[in-house]
């Protein structure tokens, strides 16, 4: 026989103690996305890459990460959530020690990619022990605003670390400071995470896994690179064929005996609102840290490692907001009302960018962090409801449905908010010299060679015209918003209360006689 703890038993020191070792991978597999930020310089002296090979040690590790997300979720609620976690965080160490020591840009190119596998693995596992260690209602609202909250905070800190790191030592150790982490991770994991498995997961579907990444990686690729590159063929039949793949994997789910993904996973209730709304959450995010992380430096003229420690002020208001929502709903506050006001905050964090100037720093600043708060109140009351909703033995696939979610709309923002700020800047800008006219950092590199005052009016007008390609782009990214609140509303109505679970409970894998 095998024992099941209570549905309803309440978590103790032991679990919140785990809380706290699971949040070490989670922080280091965000701070993984920004930690190049500053490192890239050094790494381009010393391996000397094309300025292809420079773009995929960027962005190698968030496409495999994307990519494999429902894979490991899926993966992890069949073999065990605590050894798929441990299994991670083997590959993401010794990754790390490939990617520092790395002697070509195509090793590092292929540690980053090895780096996003472990990555993948380690962040739905994170989400769903959450899920299992947490049964109480109010406990799993807490740990899963804490766990949002260091998610949030890791893609922040990855940056300056980055900066601070570089400074001191050499460029891989903003890898090896993985190491400590992960070891630590592998001795306590045992002693304190328990095993979770589903119980009775059925055959493992092979052909999904390459049907969902044909799906991911080419959606994710196209999306990532027009704002930047524009709506060049190759970008727009990279989206089409991601969709064509996404139908067939929709189709393989709805048909197989045993699907990666369940669609009886949208049957739970308020599950579906909240995929679609966290993914709203994520474009309006990811939106605009596309314009104030470019705004700091390049119109204000902060150097990299001074921007990145401005871009920390916002973090103030993102510790607490979490908290502050899930204490709103343990007293008694509808959670649909609740993500609707964190949408609304986030669209007034967007009317504050529309104020901003071109020496507005205190602004931008505060319209950031304004935004970052709204986000995570939707955020971490949206993955309590939708792990709540999934049925405990599914949610390592529930968690990387969210996350694949996530990952789209980060993307789908920067892309359609991107393009309407580039559109705008090219009209504002006029006639500029060829070199300036497509971006700011074209701009300025023109201005550099112009004598005097011609690159100074250069300067003056590019800065201009990207400060209002950002107010266009902040007003629509705040009609997503405020049309994200009005579904939240109607959608989140009755189905947004705290639940008590009635789904059945994952038997534990250490089984007692």
């Amino acid at each position: 026989m095998t024992n099941s703890p209570s549905t309803n038993s309440r978590a103790g020191r032991r679990e919140w103690t785990a809380l706290a070792v699971l949040m070490l991978p989670l922080l280091l597999v965000s701070m993984d996305v920004s930690v190049l930020y500053f490192a890239i310089p050094s790494i381009s002296a010393d391996l000397e890459p094309t300025g292809t090979q420079q773009l995929w040690i960027f962005d190698i590790y968030a496409f495999v990460l994307a990519g494999l997300l429902m894979t490991m979720g899926s993966l992890g609620d069949r073999i065990g959530r605590r050894k798929l976690l441990m299994i991670g965080a083997t590959a993401f160490g010794a990754a790390s020690v490939c990617a520092a020591y790395a002697n070509s840009a195509e090793m590092l190119i292929a540690a980053r990619a090895l780096l996003g596998i472990g990555g993948a693995t380690l962040m739905p596992t994170t989400m769903a022990l959450v899920r299992n260690m947490f049964r109480d209602d109010k406990q799993r609202a807490t740990a899963i605003g804490i766990w949002s909250g260091v998610m949030t905070g890791g893609i922040a800190l990855g940056s300056v670390m980055s900066g601070v790191l570089v400074e001191h030592f050499w460029w891989g150790s903003v890898f090896l400071v993985n190491l400590p982490a992960m070891a630590l991770l592998l001795l306590l994991a045992p002693v304190l995470l328990p095993e979770f498995k589903d119980p009775e997961p059925g055959r493992f579907d092979f052909l999904s896994v390459p049907l969902s990444m044909a799906a991911v990686l080419p959606l994710v690729y196209g999306i990532k690179e027009i704002p930047s590159e524009g709506f060049e063929p190759l970008y727009v039949a990279s989206i089409v064929v991601g969709l064509v793949f996404a139908a067939l994997f929709v189709r393989r789910q709805r048909t197989v005996a045993s699907p990666m993904i369940s669609p009886a996973l949208f049957r739970g209730r308020g599950f579906g609102p909240a995929v679609t709304l966290n993914l709203i959450s994520a474009f309006a995010m990811m939106g605009s840290a596309y314009f104030t992380t470019q705004y700091l430096q390049a119109v204000l003229g902060k150097s990299a490692l001074e921007a990145a420690l401005w871009a920390l002020a916002p973090t103030v208001f993102i510790g607490f907001a979490a908290p502050l929502a899930t204490v709103l709903v343990q007293r008694g506050v509808h959670r649909g009302s609740v993500v609707t006001v964190g949408f609304l905050t986030s669209a007034c964090g967007y009317g504050l960018l529309t104020l901003t100037g071109t020496d507005s720093l205190w602004t931008a600043l505060a319209g950031a962090g304004v935004l970052a708060s709204g986000a995570v109140i939707v955020g971490s009351q949206l993955t309590d409801l939708a792990l709540g909703a999934a049925p405990a033995e599914k949610a390592g696939a529930a968690s990387s449905l969210l996350e694949t979610g996530q990952e789209f709309g980060g993307a789908l923002g920067m892309a359609v908010l991107g393009s309407i700020g580039t559109a705008v800047y090219r009209h504002e800008i006029g006639d500029a010299p060829a070199g300036a006219k497509e971006t700011l950092g074209g701009a300025l590199a023109v201005a550099q060679h112009l004598p005097g005052r011609s690159g100074d009016a250069l300067l003056a007008s590019a800065r201009e015209a990207f400060t209002s390609g950002m107010h266009i782009a902040a007003v629509a990214g705040g009609v997503v918003l405020l049309g994200a609140a009005a579904l939240a509303l109607r959608g989140l109505r009755g189905v947004a209360a705290p639940q008590q679970e009635d789904q059945r409970e994952p038997e534990p894998a250490e089984a007692t006689a």
